[in-house]
């Protein structure tokens, strides 16, 4: 699709996501087998749960996803029509569902609540007259996705966006394996994917790739590593062991702390990262906000200098009450570039007077995707050689691609903690096209 070909009245944010996905189109046309190279995708490793601020998951089941730190999402302010079990946004001719613990238990119902604006804020930008979403309310349960998954079906959905909680994309996902309709889903938990049921997410694994392979290109050859003993905590540390047999990266040591407590971990750590002459030369600590205050604490005890030492880390350093830490100055983690889900985030406030979750660009750009497919070719778009072509698709979050196994990949940035800000040194890539 030319760009002058593109209706004037699609949103400039929305075209985004339209006019990467005519590329990848166009990739695909004529031979449904050619693919653009890539990085071969790794075997499933432990669940990963992960923690506030990122994850859809928290715990398995309808734990709370995302902390409390925005106000509630208020109800939409366009009208929405009833459907059977659930309500309808727009009425094109194409079918998409997308399921959500509306009614479910914590948090669940305001992560669910500011997703479906979300979804509404989509249609809005794009103007699409294509599609109808199908909106279903799942409790929160794995049993409530799989009605949901077959409810929607039964009225004609063609693409199922959804569940949040990982039982419940597994649960909903084999509704939509046995009809034969792919989904998008939006756990963090990597065995909830599976071919034709592609996660939409915030990826540990990733994270940690991007991290580790940037230390290791500004001559960092040794680290030690502090592992909280949590879900996400076990999958960042698995996934370190990998990174850094791929970059040349020794590991020197890891301890292994209860979450919120450190102390005896560093202190067993100490002769590793500390005096003159450390042995490690990075210290990787994959733990959170509510985390990191302690670490810094116990880190700062046994004088540990982060300028010897450099510390690193994943996407959930990415808040305020992390870069005033003085311990972790310096330090550096990967994560999505914020400036799409800021410009995004102030187009919700401008819509529905609040602020909306972390999670909510997820719900845009997947109803943003499944409209510019869906302009472009029908229900037809939705197939897996188009979803999963290599050249990938332009979101809020930046550049995104699902793997065939159904895990994504991202681009993303390296960013610096420094005197109570992040700073963007190393910025997200472009393309995801590997090259030769």
């Amino acid at each position: 699709m030319e760009k002058g070909k593109v209706s004037p009245k699609v949103n400039p944010w929305a075209l985004a996501v339209l006019l990467t996905g005519a590329l990848a189109l166009s990739g695909c046309a004529g031979s449904g087998s050619a693919r653009q190279p890539r990085k071969a995708s790794r075997p499933a490793q432990a669940s990963a749960s992960i923690p506030p601020r990122y994850s859809a998951d928290v715990g398995s089941g309808p734990a709370t996803p995302v902390r409390a730190e925005m106000p509630p999402a208020q109800a939409p302010m366009a009208p929405a029509r009833p459907a059977m079990g659930g309500t309808a946004i727009g009425n094109g001719p194409v079918k998409v569902a997308l399921i959500l613990p509306l009614s479910g238990s914590g948090q669940g119902a305001l992560v669910a609540q500011s997703m479906r604006n979300a979804a509404e804020l989509a249609l809005g930008d794009f103007q699409d007259r294509h599609l109808t979403l199908l909106v279903k309310d799942d409790r929160g349960t794995p049993e409530g996705a799989q009605a949901a998954a077959d409810q929607a079906l039964s009225e004609g959905a063609q693409l199922i966006l959804g569940p949040i909680f990982a039982g419940s994309v597994q649960a909903a996902g084999q509704v939509a394996q046995q009809a034969g309709k792919p989904m998008i889903g939006f756990s963090s938990d990597k065995a909830a994917a599976a071919q034709g049921i592609y996660l939409l997410s915030f990826m540990v694994q990733a994270e940690v790739d991007r991290i580790i392979a940037f230390a290791a290109a500004q001559n960092r050859r040794s680290i030690a590593a502090l592992i909280p003993e949590t879900a996400y905590g076990r999958v960042a540390e698995a996934q370190l062991r990998e990174a850094a047999a791929e970059n040349g990266i020794r590991v020197v040591s890891i301890e292994r702390y209860p979450a919120g407590q450190p102390q005896n971990a560093v202190q067993r750590l100490a002769p590793v990262i500390g005096g003159p002459n450390p042995q490690a030369q990075a210290l990787f600590i994959p733990d959170n906000g509510d985390g990191l205050p302690a670490v810094a604490q116990a880190l700062q005890a046994v004088r540990f200098n982060p300028r010897q030492v450099k510390p690193i880390g994943t996407g959930v350093w990415d808040e305020a009450r992390v870069y005033g830490l003085p311990t972790l100055q310096g330090g550096w983690f990967a994560a999505p570039d914020k400036r799409g889900f800021m410009e995004f985030a102030t187009r919700y406030r401008a819509r529905f007077n609040s602020d909306p979750v972390r999670l909510a660009s997820l719900s845009y750009d997947a109803v943003t995707l499944a409209a510019a497919l869906a302009r472009m070719q029908g229900p037809q778009g939705f197939n897996d050689s188009i979803l999963t072509s290599a050249a990938g698709f332009a979101g809020t979050d930046g550049v995104f691609r699902f793997n065939p196994n159904g895990t994504n990949d991202r681009a993303l940035t390296v960013q610096e903690v420094r005197g109570g800000a992040a700073v963007v040194i190393n910025a997200a890539p472009r393309t995801l096209v590997a090259q030769n």
